[in-house]
């Protein structure tokens, strides 16, 4: 799913091609993408883009007459930018937005619509949209401790949850958990001040890094290929590869669609921490450490 630092770049790369330029019309390619009937879509066609912004991991359209049009991509929805009144594509094609100078596609990946638009008009009406949680860049120390406080969660849940803090999802938190040295496993009840105080800032560090360098990447050309896997990332999809700080081969722990995954010599204090199906398969055989594992040789590092 796109991230705070994936949106920044799409909307970089708007801003550059939609600001200020009249929205002709909304083709829909599947009807199920649009959320709201109340204005019709149709009412949208003539008016002009007068700004774009970021709700959480949502891209919001500001249009003229106090509309807007709020684009949540999910896990698999991608756009594209083509030329002007380019075909929908039509196995996973959701939508175009018409421009005079291109065409604004909406794709989606697999079988599963969950990408959504809704229309809007007011911003109260927007605010609805919004889950919640807070904003870290700009935020005080203090801020962000009170959004960690206010329910008991593992690191990992607490971090993607979008009604404690905003934009960040799968990819990035086990980006932020691996720099701060945390366990993803922790609970936000057992932080202690200088652990909260580090998380804050390896949240900071981490989204501000990687929006740097993908808005920079966005000025050259459109980011069409947005993924939560990339070479240059410590440990998020780098399973049985080395920790770019010790070494120790990354481990994972998978669960629904997504895993997590962790530095056990940076993160855990040396401890394998236990997959659901995995461990529970292997049992006895599970390793409980860094030293047990390794001692099996490179293919248990990558679960062969």
């Amino acid at each position: 799913m796109p991230e705070i630092p994936d949106i920044e770049a799409y909307l970089e790369a708007l801003r550059q091609r939609v600001a200020g330029q009249e929205l002709q019309r909304i083709r829909l390619g599947n009807p199920f993408l649009l959320r709201t009937v109340d204005p019709p879509l149709g009412s949208v066609s003539g008016r002009v883009v007068v700004g774009l912004e970021r709700l959480g991991k949502r891209i919001v359209f500001v249009l003229e007459g106090d509309v807007f049009l709020v684009l949540h991509l999910m896990v698999a929805g991608r756009l594209q930018w083509k030329p002007a009144a380019a075909a929908i594509p039509k196995r996973y094609g959701l939508a175009a937005f018409d421009f005079a100078s291109g065409a604004l596609l909406i794709t989606e990946a697999g079988k599963k619509r969950r990408a959504s638009l809704h229309l809007i008009v007011g911003r109260d009406a927007l605010a609805l949209l919004d889950p919640g949680g807070l904003e870290v860049v700009g935020a005080s120390g203090e801020e962000f401790r009170a959004a960690l406080a206010r329910e008991n969660h593992t690191l990992k849940r607490a971090l993607t949850d979008p009604r404690i803090l905003s934009g960040i999802g799968n990819a990035y938190s086990d980006e932020i958990l691996h720099r701060a040295k945390l366990s993803p496993f922790k609970h936000t009840s057992d932080l202690t001040d200088g652990e909260i105080s580090g998380l804050r800032d390896a949240t900071l560090t981490v989204l501000g890094e990687w929006t740097e360098r993908l808005c920079a990447e966005a000025r050259e050309r459109f980011p069409e290929k947005v993924t939560a896997f990339r070479p240059e990332m410590s440990v998020h999809g780098r399973f049985g590869l080395p920790c770019p700080v010790c070494g120790t081969a990354v481990q994972r722990i998978a669960y629904a669609d997504n895993e997590c995954d962790y530095c056990p010599r940076c993160q855990t204090g040396g401890r394998i921490l236990a997959d659901r199906a995995l461990s529970r398969l292997l049992k006895d055989a599970w390793p409980k450490t860094v030293e047990e594992l390794e001692a099996r040789g490179p293919r248990s590092t990558r679960g062969g």
